[in-house]
């Protein structure tokens, strides 16, 4: 009998944890609230005198604020949080992507060059046009160079500090 009843016990709270006899917590998001709903945002929504200033409320009050009435962005990976962080996010990547494959090209094809170092002070404004709007499709480029071993360098020819 002693050593039934823990058993017992055991398997009917797993049925009961299964079955979900638990209420579900429904907690929000570290205590925000949405903005259309927060007295203090109400009350900014309010004092706003221009056109611009109450649209702008109007946009921000699909959003969620805390105690101080302000909108607060959500990065916890939920896709309905994916306009608040991670869709700026890949376009800030991909932006600055773009400009680092631009200057990248650019060094690349002025390096051959005799005055290369004078092409690095004054830049050659028709290459470096060219080389920018090739960047658009950087992310395939750096695959496929990737995949031919041309956009890493071998281990043997990267200097490495005595220390």
């Amino acid at each position: 009998m002693r050593r039934l009843f823990p058993r017992l016990f055991a398997a009917l709270l797993s049925v009961f944890l299964l079955i979900g006899v638990a209420p579900a917590a429904h907690a929000d998001v570290a205590g925000l609230t949405p903005c259309a709903e927060s007295p203090r945002f109400q009350q900014r929504a309010a004092a706003a005198k221009t056109d611009q200033a109450k649209a702008r409320f109007a946009m921000y009050s699909q959003a969620v604020c805390g105690a101080d009435g302000l909108p607060h962005l959500i990065v916890d990976g939920r896709w309905s949080h994916a306009g608040d962080f991670m869709i700026p996010g890949i376009a800030f990547l991909y932006i600055a992507g773009c400009i680092g494959w631009a200057g990248r090209s650019y060094i690349m094809a002025v390096r051959s060059r005799k005055d290369a170092t004078m092409h690095e002070i004054q830049i050659d404004v028709p290459l470096a046009l060219k080389c920018t709007i090739g960047s658009a499709s950087w992310p395939l480029a750096a695959l496929a160079e990737y995949k031919s071993g041309k956009l890493l360098e071998a281990d043997s020819k990267i200097t490495v500090s005595p220390r």
